[in-house]
């Protein structure tokens, strides 16, 4: 076993690394950016070297630094973590060479899977079933149109670098073709260096299943079984869970020996997982199931694998990359029970999944319900640089009922404030029929969005709570004389109080009236309601309204409050009367940047007349592109940004004038 490792990675990865070499002994080098100075794994870490810079370009992709860095300090070993260098063979090469050994698989190995194209040739010569599509080198849209057209439409264009979901699109016609393939050959050569897209035939109901490999130095190669990936959005996993709902075991079998067999196939050691999509039109089976791509590194979701079967994965890579053969013989290997993860992320789902960026001023996550991996604590800033993920909660239960219900209930205990989060929607997800019967596929969000994405309101009784707080009514009186607490005093009437509150932007008019049993009258616009309050803990309020009951908890931060309740959070504050009028910010006549990024595209000129919903501009960022569309019909009147440009979060990028303006 290794004294001392690197870890050429940040976040939560880097802390769930730390944390088995602390169990083992091995001692910890972490490197980090400016912008993760302060981090959590930095601190955790033994040692740290600054490589600078604030993005990844900057810093997490720079081999030399990095292995010099692993040099200075004495480290044995590089690991990569996900992402990043991870799959970088080059990289995984210079580690070699300079007398490291990278924990991970050959830069072999990773060469054979790193280009899909490639690899789907290499798993069909080894007989591993693969997906109908075009494989080929050719970039020429004419011909890959041609290609699309005899494969037959719908059809997915994939990068043949890379993967998360970048550089993909489904494409449904001729029509939409070569615009979708420009997108994500742009996408690709962003996230991959490399913009070369092949096209596979799109399966109409199809499960994203991936089998959980390890290899070792002295031949050997087990499967750890499958994990269900099928809940995802734009190709991007949202909840993974081991095993896959209605997997039959003759498949299950024929899956595991598949996936064997790829890895046998390239000469791999180490960590990897082989992707197949299944079509589940008429439920799996054994003769419906292909090779999607092999990821040649831990998963973000390896966690629901460790927990059915008790194994630690990241100990078997060190095992595994410290000469040591396999922990475990195929026939020692079982699963048991259930496991769900859902990824956890700082984005505005109602706003379009939008990342969200901002310091995290309060942070608690239910460590007793489920584990949580996560690199981020309270004081944190989340930056437009890297991945918004904050955290993965993982379940586990005797049963997938089981393993869901927990998830559910910790989700709704998350209580984060100073950016959004995704929470309600994960929650939602859960509890959508389909996918709480056990049958997810891929197009299962898409098909649902509307229902899933939508804002969850706040109901009466929690505006109500918001401006009782935000007003000061619920405080004890600060003074015994009566004269001293005259608030909302009325002669001849109940005293009443006028609140206007700003829930993210929207103003609400709020009228309170106390009643003399010590509850309040709430009226909101046409809508009255009668309030009960009590508070049982400091910031923990018990609500009562139209005879239900429900329990509140408060967290003041960012100039005003955030209420948690049934799973749902809403921010509040007064609403500043005297500042910019309310009606000029909703005008819609400027399109700003959402987040800092970078302008790939503008769409537009001055003068150009334009219809609500037409695309403007296309940014990137946060590794995505985010295509921002007119808000209204009109005519540009100034375009102030170019291709190119960097800009910052709200600047002002397109302003807009009425047609006859």
């Amino acid at each position: 076993m290794f004294s001392k490792i690197l870890i050429a990675n940040r976040g939560e990865i880097a802390v769930r690394i730390i944390r088995t070499c602390r169990r083992l002994g091995v001692k910890t080098v972490a490197v980090h950016s400016d912008a993760d100075r302060n981090a959590l794994f930095v601190d955790m870490a033994d040692e740290a070297i600054a490589l600078g810079g604030q993005t990844a370009a900057e810093s997490y992709l720079k081999g030399e630094r990095i292995i010099e860095a692993a040099i200075r300090t004495g480290a044995e070993a590089i690991h990569p973590g996900y992402g990043f260098l991870s799959e970088n063979p080059d990289f995984a090469d210079a580690v070699t060479k300079a007398g490291l050994r990278f924990i991970g698989p050959p830069a072999s190995a990773i060469r054979a899977m790193g280009l899909k194209d490639a690899a789907k040739v290499a798993m069909e010569k080894a007989g591993v079933p693969v997906v109908p599509g075009y494989h080929g080198t050719s970039r020429d849209p004419d011909h890959l149109l041609n290609e699309a057209r005899r494969i037959g439409f719908p059809v997915l264009i994939k990068a043949r670098a890379g993967g998360g979901g970048k550089g993909m699109r489904r494409v449904e016609s001729e029509a939409e073709f070569k615009l979708a393939l420009e997108s994500a050959e742009r996408e690709a050569q962003a996230s991959f260096g490399d913009p070369a897209c092949l096209i596979e035939k799109y399966v109409s109901h199809p499960r994203h299943i991936e089998i959980q490999v390890f290899a070792d130095d002295h031949g050997n190669v087990v499967h750890l079984f499958e994990r269900d990936c099928s809940a995802q959005r734009r190709h991007q996993k949202v909840i993974e869970e081991a095993p896959a709902p209605g997997m039959p075991e003759d498949m299950r079998a024929a899956m595991g020996a598949a996936a064997v067999k790829a890895a046998k196939a390239i000469g791999y050691s180490g960590a990897g997982t082989v992707e197949f999509i299944a079509d589940a039109s008429e439920g799996l089976g054994m003769d419906r199931f292909w090779f999607m791509e092999m990821n040649t590194r831990l998963q973000v979701e390896h966690p629901v694998t460790e927990a059915i079967t008790g194994e630690d994965l990241v100990e078997w890579q060190l095992r595994v990359a410290s000469g040591e053969v396999l922990p475990k013989r195929q026939d020692e290997l079982e699963m048991k029970g259930w496991a769900v993860e859902a990824r956890l992320y700082a984005e505005d789902v109602p706003a379009g999944f939008l990342p969200s960026t901002g310091t995290i001023s309060h942070l608690d996550l239910p460590e007793d319900l489920v584990r949580i991996d996560s690199g981020i604590r309270t004081g944190d800033r989340v930056t437009p640089f890297y991945d918004p993920m904050i955290a993965k909660l993982i379940a586990a239960g005797t049963t997938r009922a089981e393993a869901l219900s927990r998830l559910e209930r910790a989700l709704a205990e998350v209580r984060i404030t100073g950016l959004t989060t995704n929470a309600a929607f994960l929650r939602r997800l859960i509890r959508q029929p389909d996918f709480a019967a056990g049958n997810p596929d891929t197009g299962l969000i898409g098909r649902h969005i509307e229902e899933l994405a939508k804002e969850q309101e706040a109901g009466p009784e929690i505006t109500a709570l918001a401006a009782l707080v935000l007003t000061g009514l619920l405080d004890p009186p600060a003074s015994t004389d009566p004269w001293a607490n005259l608030s909302g005093f009325r002669l001849w009437s109940r005293p009443e109080e006028v609140v206007v509150l700003d829930r993210d932007g929207d103003w609400q008019e709020v009228r309170l009236t106390a009643k003399v049993d010590g509850g309040w009258v709430v009226r909101l616009g046409a809508q009255s309601v009668e309030l009960g309050v009590r508070r049982p803990g400091a910031d923990r309020y018990r609500l009562a309204v139209d005879g239900r009951s429900v329990e509140a908890l408060l967290v003041r931060a960012d100039a005003g409050i955030t209420v948690f309740s049934q799973g749902a959070s809403h921010r509040f504050r007064l609403a500043d009367l005297l500042g910019q009028s309310h009606a000029d910010t909703h005008a819609g006549d400027h399109v700003t940047a959402p987040m800092p990024g970078l302008v790939k595209q503008v769409r537009v000129r001055a003068g150009e007349g334009v219809q609500a919903g037409q695309a403007l501009a296309v940014m990137e960022a946060m590794k995505m592109e985010l295509t921002l569309s007119a808000p209204r019909a009109g005519r540009v009147a100034s375009v102030r940004v170019a291709e190119g440009e960097q800009v910052e979060a709200g600047a002002l990028l397109i302003d807009l004038e009425p047609e006859n303006g």
